[in-house]
């Protein structure tokens, strides 16, 4: 099983309802969904916050970051 999880969940992720943690059973739909929920994330919410994709071993991490400045 691979895994898409996001860290740091700001308010904006909460109020969307997304999961914090999914788990898929191959490496491709991992990776569709992180990008899925990456794109979602930059174009709708608050735009305070920016977000980075990591990958690692098929397991994918979304990382919610500071503030923009």
């Amino acid at each position: 099983m691979y895994k898409v999880t996001v860290e740091n969940a700001c308010r904006c992720f909460l109020r969307d309802g997304m999961s914090e943690s999914q788990e898929f059973p191959t490496k491709e739909e991992a990776k569709e969904e992180a990008t899925s929920m990456f794109e979602r994330m930059n174009q709708n919410f608050c735009k305070k916050h920016s977000f980075e994709i990591n990958e690692r071993f098929g397991d994918y991490t979304i990382v919610i970051k500071d503030e923009k400045r």
